[in-house]
């Protein structure tokens, strides 16, 4: 279950730090009860980032397809980009 906090806890930036590092997921702030932040470790943030890359790297690979409906054989793939950056 999401943490929501009001922006007034942001006072206690250590508490506001140990919940992000323990639960492992963002923290979100509301002021005047709307949501108005969000706030996440480090490594919260780059694990999601991660994970939209990789989305958006299948997503791409996806419509790539689904355009030309060519599948490319990886061997053959991994053998040519070899050739093409380590000569």
């Amino acid at each position: 279950m999401p943490q929501i906090r009001p922006i007034t806890d942001l006072r206690n930036t250590n508490e506001i730090s140990e919940i992000c590092h323990a639960k492992k997921e963002p923290v979100f702030i509301t002021k005047n009860g709307y949501g108005d932040l969000v706030v996440m470790s480090i490594e919260t943030y780059e694990s999601m980032l991660e994970t939209a890359e990789t989305d958006a790297a299948i997503l791409e690979a996806e419509t790539e397809y689904a355009q030309d409906g060519i599948l490319h054989d990886a061997r053959s793939v991994f053998d040519s980009l070899r050739r093409k950056h380590f000569g």
